[in-house]
C-alpha cells in the first residue's frame, strides 16, 4: 500500500519544534523530507538536554524521525546553489526562521515561487510574516490567553507542560501544506502558507473566546473545573486522582446510583446541569467525601460499568504503558529509539516512516543522487 504523500519532496529549513514536528508528520505520511541544517552544529535541539540517549538529545529524537540531513552554509554561494537545485525539483519548502531571514538569504517565498510557480512554501513564525518579533513557545502561550485560565484558582497562572504553542503551530502548518497540495492538484498553482503561533493559540480558545465575544462573559481560572458543565473535573480518591465527565442528566443519575446517593438525583440544587454548575461548591463537598472512600481503580471500574466517562490521571510512564510506539535505529548506533507515532491510522497503513532520525549531514551524497541525477528528476 502506497503512503498518502509518496513522491512528495520536502526541503525542510526548520529547527526547534514547531517546524520539525510538521515535517516529521509529512515524512510519516510518506514524503521525502530533506532537512537543511547549519553546517556548524545543526538544529539547536541536537544539543538540548539532558536527557540524552547515547549522546543524542531525546528532544531532537522526538521530532526528527524520517528525515535526511544535509549540513550546509546558506551564506555560501556553492551551498545556496545546491539548495536552489533541490528546491527546483521539490514540492514543498518549510521554514521557521524569524521573518526576514529567508529574504536576506534570497530564499523567501516570493522569490522561490517566481522561480517555481507550483511550489508550496510554508513559513512558521510567532506573529506572522509581517512581524519580526521572535516567537518562543512560553511567550506565545502566555499571550494567547489559555495560560491565564490554567492553574489553581488562587495561584499563579500555569503554562501547558508541553510546548503547546509550538505543537499547535506545527499541526496548523501541516493542515495548511496539505490543503495547498490539494489545491495544487486542481489548479497547478502553489501557495505561501503563513502560520502564526499566536493565531493558533487564539483559535484554541474556542468556547472561551465565544463566551467573551458573544456574551460579554470574561472566562476566569477555575482549576480543574469546566465553566459550563459539572461535574466534569478531577476528584481525589483514597490513593490518587481521577477525572469524571458527567455531560448530561442521564449520566448524573447513573453517577448518583453508582455512589449510593440516589437522593441527589432529585435534589433541587443538582437536578439539571445548570443547577449543578450554579451549586458546584456544595456538590463538590459531597462528592469529595464520597470519592475518597475508594481507590481510583475501584471508581474507574464502578463508574465505567455504569457508563460514566471516567479515567485515572496518569504519569507519563503510566500513559505510555499501553501506547502504540514505533522503534527505529539510533542515529549514532546506540540503543534503539522509541517514539510516539501518528495519532491516526489510514486503512491499516504504518503509522510512522521507516526511516530513523538523521545524524548531522549524513545524507548529502545520497540526496544529490536521488534528487538531482539525470533520470531521477521529478
Amino acid at each position: 500500500m502506497s503512503s498518502p504523500l509518496e513522491g512528495i519532496r520536502v526541503v525542510d529549513f526548520t529547527r526547534a519544534l514547531s517546524g520539525p514536528f510538521a515535517t516529521m508528520t509529512l515524512a510519516d505520511l510518506g514524503a521525502d523530507v530533506v532537512k537543511i541544517e547549519h553546517i556548524k552544529g545543526g538544529d539547536d535541539t541536537r544539543k538540548w538536554g539532558p536527557p540524552f540517549s547515547d549522546g543524542v538529545s531525546t528532544y531532537f529524537l522526538s521530532a526528527n524521525r524520517g528525515k535526511r540531513s544535509l549540513a550546509l552554509d546558506l551564506k555560501s554561494a556553492e551551498h545556496k546553489e545546491l539548495v536552489l537545485r533541490l528546491i527546483d525539483v521539490a514540492d514543498v519548502v518549510v521554514e521557521n526562521f524569524r521573518p526576514g531571514v529567508m529574504k536576506k538569504l534570497g530564499l523567501d517565498a516570493d522569490t522561490l515561487r517566481k522561480r517555481k510557480q507550483d511550489l508550496v512554501v510554508c513559513s512558521i513564525s510567532g506573529f506572522g510574516q509581517q512581524s519580526t518579533r521572535p516567537g518562543y513557545d512560553v511567550v506565545v502561550q502566555g499571550m494567547g490567553g489559555i495560560v491565564s485560565l490554567t492553574g489553581p484558582i488562587d495561584g499563579a497562572p500555569f503554562k501547558c507542560a508541553t510546548s503547546m504553542a509550538d505543537l499547535v503551530a506545527g499541526q496548523n502548518a501541516l493542515q495548511g501544506i496539505l490543503s495547498a497540495l490539494v489545491r495544487r492538484e486542481r489548479t497547478g498553482k502553489g501557495a505561501h502558507v503563513d502560520v502564526s503561533m499566536i493565531d493558533g493559540m487564539r483559535a484554541f480558545l474556542v468556547y472561551h473566546a465565544s463566551s467573551w465575544l458573544n456574551a460579554g462573559v470574561e472566562p476566569i481560572r477555575m482549576g480543574n473545573h469546566h465553566p459550563s458543565v459539572h461535574p466534569l473535573c478531577a476528584y481525589p480518591s483514597s490513593d490518587g486522582w481521577f477525572n469524571i465527565a458527567v455531560g448530561n442528566d442521564s449520566l448524573w443519575a447513573a453517577t448518583c446510583r453508582t455512589i449510593g446517593r440516589v437522593d441527589l438525583i432529585e435534589d433541587e440544587r443538582f437536578r439539571s446541569n445548570p443547577d449543578r454548575v450554579r451549586n458546584r461548591e456544595a456538590l463538590d463537598e459531597i462528592l469529595v467525601a464520597v470519592f475518597q472512600q475508594a481507590t481510583t481503580n475501584e471508581w474507574e471500574s464502578k463508574l465505567g460499568d455504569a457508563g460514566v466517562p471516567v479515567g485515572p490521571i496518569h504519569t507519563v510512564p503510566q500513559a505510555l504503558e499501553d501506547a502504540v510506539l514505533v522503534e527505529h535505529p539510533h542515529p549514532q548506533g546506540g540503543k534503539s529509539v522509541r517514539t510516539v507515532p501518528l495519532p491516526f491510522q489510514m486503512d491499516g497503513a504504518a503509522r510512522a516512516t521507516g526511516r530513523r532520525a538523521p545524524a548531522l549531514g549524513e545524507h548529502l551524497d545520497e540526496v544529490v543522487e536521488d534528487w538531482l541525477s539525470e533520470g531521477k528528476k521529478a
